[in-house]
């Protein structure tokens, strides 16, 4: 006998009965975990999330190191509950450039049933600034865009990431505005 026919001899008897009453068992208990999955996945996308805007990026300070400069988040919470900040990510780009990217671990908690303030300071080194000669020279702008990242950790839910970005354009201070 042939390997090929020794594959449809087996297969022929796994199709009988005993393969049947496994097919009737497994499609009553699955089918009904199915069911269950979908009953808790459609309640789950129901239950209010808490969701946030991002307002604006503002020029904030000049250090030896870098420029900082601010934006201003309010992160809107729907529960009666104070909920912990994971971590603020943050992505600033001008021109496709990325000029600087980072973390804000354990930001603090989100007050309840209520709308909550943060503040996210962005530090661009100088050295991303020469390369924005270009674009700063013809009017003294720069033309961004912010992405951030607010990860919060609901219970039942888990961890989920509430995505922000917002694009601008933002007046550079000049020497005058620093020195008075």
């Amino acid at each position: 006998m042939s390997a090929a026919e020794e594959r449809g001899d087996r297969q022929e008897r796994d199709d009988g009965e005993g393969g049947e009453e496994e097919r009737r068992e497994r499609g009553g208990v699955g089918g009904l975990v199915d069911r269950a999955k979908g009953f808790v996945a459609e309640k789950i996308a129901k239950i209010p999330k808490p969701d946030a805007t991002l307002d604006r990026v503002s020029f904030k300070g000049v250090s030896r190191e870098c420029i900082t400069l601010h934006s201003h988040l309010d992160v809107n919470n729907p529960y009666s509950h104070r909920i912990p900040i994971c971590e603020l990510t943050y992505t600033f780009k001008s021109g496709d450039k990325v000029i600087a990217s980072g973390t804000m671990p354990d930001p603090g908690w989100i007050a309840a049933s209520g709308t909550t303030n943060l503040e996210l300071p962005v530090k661009v080194p100088y050295d991303f600034i020469v390369s924005l000669i270009k674009d700063v020279s013809g009017d003294w702008d720069i033309d961004y865009v912010l992405e951030v990242g607010i990860t919060i950790d609901l219970p039942v839910v888990g961890s989920f990431t509430i995505p922000l970005a917002t694009e601008g354009e933002m007046k550079l201070p000049t020497f005058r505005d620093l020195l008075f």
